[in-house]
C-alpha cells in the first residue's frame, strides 16, 4: 500500500501562473570592452517574431552598459505596444541579477541605466526575468551585432 499524502493546500484556492504570451530577448555587445558597442531587442507573441530592432550604443562603451541599452530598448517597446505581462530573457547575469534584486547595482555607470529600467517596468503587471545561456538568446545577439558591423562599413567608405 502507498502512503498517504496530506494535501497541504485545503481550503486555498490552486495557484495559478499567468500565461507569458509575450517575451522579449534582449543582448548587448561591446567590441573592446571599453569599445563599440551595440544593442539589439526581439519581442515574442507566442513564439512568433513581432518585433526587433538593434541600434549603436557608442565608441567607448561597456559590454554591462550595451546590455542595459538592450533592456531599455526592448522595455520602451512593449510599454509603447502595452503588453502588461512579460517575460524578459538575456544572457547577462548582472544584468537579470539586478533587476530581480539578488544584486544590487552599484555601479556608478549603471545606476541611471539600471533606474531606468525599473522606472519602465512600473508599466507593466508583471515583469518575469530569466537568465539565458547565450546560444539561447542567438536572435539578440545578432541584432546587437548589426549596428557595430554598419559602423566598421561606414568607416571604410
Amino acid at each position: 500500500m502507498l502512503p498517504q499524502i496530506k494535501n497541504t493546500n485545503e481550503n486555498k484556492s490552486p495557484i495559478i501562473y499567468p500565461e507569458l504570451d509575450f517575451k522579449m530577448n534582449f543582448d548587448g555587445c561591446s567590441k573592446g570592452n571599453p569599445g563599440l558597442g551595440g544593442a539589439g531587442a526581439v519581442i515574442y507573441h507566442d513564439g512568433d517574431e513581432i518585433w526587433s530592432e538593434s541600434f549603436f550604443v557608442g565608441e567607448t562603451t561597456t559590454n554591462n552598459n550595451a546590455e542595459y541599452a538592450g533592456l531599455i530598448l526592448g522595455l520602451q517597446k512593449a510599454v509603447q505596444m502595452n503588453i502588461k505581462i512579460l517575460l524578459v530573457e538575456g544572457d547577462s547575469q548582472l544584468v537579470i541579477n539586478q533587476m530581480t534584486g539578488k544584486y544590487k547595482c552599484n555601479s556608478p555607470n549603471l545606476i541611471a541605466l539600471y533606474e531606468r529600467a525599473k522606472e519602465l517596468e512600473k508599466n507593466f503587471d508583471k515583469v518575469y526575468y530569466q537568465h539565458i545561456l547565450r546560444n539561447f538568446n542567438k536572435r539578440a545577439d545578432y541584432l546587437s551585432n548589426i549596428p557595430i558591423e554598419e559602423y566598421y562599413k561606414n568607416k571604410k567608405n
